[in-house]
């Protein structure tokens, strides 16, 4: 297998994280609304009692030391026709801060993916492929998202959502409202609507102490057909098994090595918005 580089293996219709990222170029173009984009970033209009709801939630989970949650997804793939198809997969992270990191991915189409970090070397595979690659990058699991996302191209799904900064997020959020109360898989939830930057969120969130995410949508209103990704959570688990050995990556017999194909400086410059995919 004549691989160049990792980039194009694991990036196919990966594009969503929480509240932030670009939607993929391969799957939607950027629609050309900046004006109504920086309209609507002026108005706020936040309910305190949805605010309140929100940041407990994500104070909790940034402070979680350790967990584990399972995490079934769908997201929209726009063709050229307008139509939607909907591609999904079910993904199980495991979390122990402030190096730790775990997801294990299967697609619907029966392909298996997993990403490991263990506070000093990034490993990603492909069992479709038969490909994984390895990168030294020492420090937190915030700084391993961020490196995968930003240098490596990579999209992780939901990677803001268990990042350490996620209560931050809250002070670029100019709309939050407070729907109603709704049951989500037998758990009563608070049921929150809002809109950051690019995104429209839908959100679901416990009112068990602790408040936890239950379900979630991203629309992306400035994508071309304004596609979905939506996260069901479950299996929520603060005391998992997960020692240091959890977190190693050693290569499945048959499996080929390629490298990363980092981001570097003149390819940063080179891009724009429009190149990623879209806008934040």
């Amino acid at each position: 297998m004549n691989q160049t580089m990792w980039r194009p293996v694991l990036t196919v219709a990966l594009a969503f994280v929480f509240l932030g990222a670009p939607v993929g170029a391969e799957q939607v173009k950027s629609k050309a609304k900046a004006g109504t984009a920086k309209s609507e970033e002026q108005t706020k209009d936040v309910d305190e009692r949805a605010l309140t709801i929100l940041k407990k939630a994500n104070e909790f989970l940034a402070q979680a030391q350790q967990f584990s949650v399972t995490v079934v997804d769908g997201y929209d793939s726009v063709q050229p026709s307008g139509m939607k198809i909907e591609y999904g997969a079910s993904r199980k992270y495991t979390i122990r801060r402030p190096t730790y990191v775990r997801i294990d991915t299967d697609q619907r189409s029966g392909n298996q993916r997993g990403f490991r970090f263990n506070g000093k070397e990034i490993a990603v595979f492909d069992s479709d492929q038969k490909v994984y690659a390895t990168v030294e990058h020492p420090g937190t699991l915030d700084d391993a998202f961020n490196y995968t996302v930003d240098q490596l191209q990579m999209p992780i799904p939901l990677s803001q959502l268990f990042a350490s900064t996620l209560p931050g997020m809250l002070d670029t959020t100019p709309i939050l409202r407070y729907v109603d109360e709704q049951t989500i898989a037998g758990v009563r939830c608070n049921h929150l609507v809002g809109r950051r930057k690019a995104i429209d969120f839908q959100v679901w969130i416990s009112q068990s102490d602790p408040p936890l995410f239950q379900r979630l949508i991203l629309t992306y209103k400035r994508a071309e057909g304004e596609p979905d990704f939506c996260a069901q959570f479950s299996d929520w688990n603060f005391k998992p098994e997960a020692p240091d050995s959890f977190f190693a990556f050693t290569p499945p017999e048959g499996f080929e090595k390629i490298p990363f194909a980092p981001l570097t400086k003149a390819t940063a410059q080179a891009e724009t918005p429009e190149s990623k995919g879209g806008t934040q």
